[in-house]
């Protein structure tokens, strides 16, 4: 069954290599551009069948040669090469199966990151401010760029909600396991008897959407003006800049007032709706499979409890998965892989699973 899949795939490998050297193709761009994007995805699928391959055939001559081979030096050698192979054979055929898992059409997307205080006052709009930072020095340590959309800061270094775009190769790939409530337990810096507070701040985490993807019609939505307010300079506190729409079906209210320009903070308002309404009919698409699905990685549910940081231990638990790691001062500070990296194995393994159930 796989090695069927496997050849198909590699089948369909070489047509589109022909398809992509074709003039006539590539006089349309848009379609060879297409091509060329599912040409590059089949490629590695392609590259690991062909060591796989490769490394069956050099297991069958090398045990073919150790039957034949008197040799005592000889056959131990032989021998080591044996088993050097058939570890490679494993490696490979994990690897292929995590590389045919059903690809998230919305992996290779740049992200929209919502953040909001949720209880406990002032301490949770804090800890939204160090998760802003977190993520913001997590997009630094990849490359990827980060523009901020709209913030209601509190005053005192806090965030009420804070809105930000990630834009980079497998952004939503990445942070999409990010959505969820986030738990802190810490001393305030106001608290003078040094008892432990608990607050909690809600993560979301919505792929961009193209126009093409989510139509919205104009009529449905009311836009308000209004002076912005806080850092930006003069001239965006003495204009009419801040943008306020309101998406009449759905009750969604979206504000931008991060551009001096009436206009660019309608369009960045218009994207995070645009990201908000998609989210919101994938919800609806993946109920039932939510439903069928004990595993809670990646659902993305903002009303679960992810993740704890508790300050006092310098801990860091991840509650989908149940790992803890004491480095809480470099996850903070963006270096989050360790935690991510073990979200999208457990993820992998989970979707195998269910995979391997649908075929038996």
């Amino acid at each position: 069954m796989l090695l069927d899949k496997l050849a198909f795939t590699e089948n369909k490998y070489e047509e589109l290599s022909v398809k992509i050297s074709d003039p006539s193709i590539m006089a349309n761009q848009a379609e060879w551009r297409k091509l060329c994007k599912e040409h590059a995805e089949l490629e590695i699928i392609v590259t690991a069948y062909r060591n796989y391959k490769q490394t069956i055939e050099d297991l069958e001559a090398n045990k073919e040669m150790l039957s034949e081979e008197s040799d005592p030096e000889m056959k131990e050698m032989l021998h080591e090469e044996i088993n050097e192979l058939k570890a490679r054979e494993e490696e490979l055929e994990k690897e292929i199966q995590i590389l045919l898992l059903p690809k998230d059409p919305n992996d290779d997307k740049n992200v929209f990151v919502e953040i909001r205080g949720g209880a406990g006052g002032d301490e949770a709009a804090l800890f939204a401010a160090n998760l802003f930072r977190m993520y913001t020095r997590y997009a630094e340590n990849n490359r990827w760029t980060v523009e901020l959309m709209s913030a209601n800061e509190t005053g005192i270094g806090g965030f009420k909600e804070v809105v930000f775009m990630i834009k980079g190769q497998g952004a939503y790939s990445k942070l999409k396991y990010e959505s969820g409530v986030h738990r802190v337990q810490r001393v305030p810096d106001t608290e003078s008897s040094g008892r432990i507070h608990t607050s909690t701040t809600t993560v979301a985490v919505l792929p961009e959407v193209d126009d093409v993807e989510i139509e919205i019609n104009e009529k449905d939505i009311k836009f308000d003006v209004f002076r912005a307010s806080g850092n930006g300079g003069q001239c965006v506190n003495t204009t009419d800049s801040a943008v306020r729409l309101t998406h009449m079906p759905t009750g969604i209210v979206i504000s931008c007032q991060d551009e001096k320009s009436q206009l660019k903070n309608k369009e960045k308002a218009m994207k995070v709706l645009r990201a908000r309404l998609f989210e919101q009919a994938e919800a609806e698409r993946n109920a039932g499979i939510a439903e069928d699905r004990k595993s809670q990685v990646g659902t993305g549910d903002r009303s679960e409890r992810i993740r704890t940081y508790n300050y006092p231990q310098g801990r860091i638990t991840d509650h989908r998965i149940g790992l803890t790691l004491y480095k809480l001062e470099q996850f903070l500070n963006g270096d989050i892989d360790e935690v991510i990296n073990a979200l999208i194995a457990a993820d992998q393994a989970e979707k195998m699973k269910a995979m391997g159930n649908t075929e038996n």
